[in-house]
């Protein structure tokens, strides 16, 4: 395969700047331009690449068109990571949600069709599932969404079936699953729960538990998402494009099960404060990640125990400083 210039769309931030790492690290890559405007992302996440020659950053805003043509000139592929995050926020904020994520995207979209390139893997959600009630959650069976953040997200995935019909235009939707891993940020009011948790156990915090504890996730870490976009990225398999992936384990953690392994795994002995369940929040979530296998050949390597003591360990070490992740790469490291 030719030597391959990729653009990442919110490479700043916490999956997207995981991938840049990786990407980096082909030989098959010539070129990884990161475009991000930095409003979730962090710059941190970015300055071990600086001196990089394969490496490029445009700080931009996506719901620019404008923006989004330039950061495409010259790109073979394009990795589009950049979202506006949290099913709280969307709530708070459906405004700015549905500007970042629906017409920003179509942005990105509309670029990649005049640039001509080949083909766009975008970040797509489990949120997508929403009402559906059957577990495991299986691409073809989805609900109504249940968030202003999980319209943005089937939107998406409209936009781009609907670009693949009447234009030169090859996608790649991935379903991330709750995503976690170094350079998640634990800061905020929109935090994830797994860098929450693990900030609470450092800072001997009790955190905060909405509902019960028995809401289920099918946590996934990062590592198996970056595997995800590289071999969706690169796959030369024609029946694979077009398709939307589930992207996850496989396997179902409440939540009190995921404070309960953090305290055996870290020796606290906190125990969690119960507040109201949080609106739009799905109860369960479980995937079924057979279509990703058998289409991309992917192979999630990394269950939440081991990639949970990844991440304790990175934050331990980084204090919330931006820390390199040699690990990142272990599970494709074939490439």
């Amino acid at each position: 395969m030719a030597k391959q210039k990729i653009l990442v769309t919110g490479g700043a931030g916490f999956i997207g700047s995981n991938l840049v790492e990786a990407l980096l690290q082909l030989e098959n890559v010539e070129l990884v331009r990161v475009l991000d405007n930095l409003a979730t992302g962090h710059i941190e996440n970015l300055s071990e690449f600086e001196s990089n020659p394969k490496f490029e950053f445009l700080k931009g805003d996506i719901r620019e068109v404008k923006t989004c043509k330039e950061a495409c000139k010259d790109i073979d592929l394009v990795s589009h990571q950049a979202a506006l995050g949290s099913v709280p926020r969307s709530i708070n904020d459906p405004l700015t949600t549905n500007e970042v994520n629906i017409s920003g995207t179509l942005n990105v979209f509309v670029a990649a069709k005049e640039a001509k390139i080949n083909r766009v893997v975008f970040a797509a959600s489990s949120s997508t599932y929403g009402d559906s009630p059957y577990l495991p959650k299986r691409e073809d069976v989805i609900g109504k969404p249940l968030s202003p953040y999980a319209v943005t997200k089937l939107v998406n995935e409209l936009y781009a079936e609907v670009f693949s019909r009447f234009y030169d235009f090859n996608f790649i939707g991935l379903r991330y699953f709750n995503i976690f891993g170094p350079k998640q940020d634990p800061n905020g009011a929109y935090a994830a729960v797994i860098p929450l948790f693990i900030k609470c156990i450092l800072e001997e915090t009790p955190p905060t538990i909405n509902g019960d504890g028995l809401t289920s996730r099918d946590f996934t870490y990062v590592a198996n998402a970056v595997q995800a976009n590289i071999k969706a990225l690169f796959t030369n398999k024609i029946a694979a494009l077009n398709q939307v992936y589930n992207i996850a384990t496989n396997e179902r953690t409440t939540l009190l099960e995921l404070f309960d392994h953090l305290k055996v795994l870290t020796g606290s002995q906190l125990d969690p404060i119960h507040a109201p369940e949080r609106l739009g929040d799905v109860k369960h979530s479980l995937a079924d990640i057979s279509k990703a296998m058998n289409y991309l050949g992917y192979n999630p390597e990394f269950k939440i125990k081991e990639g949970s003591k990844i991440t304790y360990e990175w934050y331990k070490a980084a204090q919330n400083t931006i820390l390199p992740n040699p690990k990142i790469l272990s599970s494709f490291e074939k490439y």
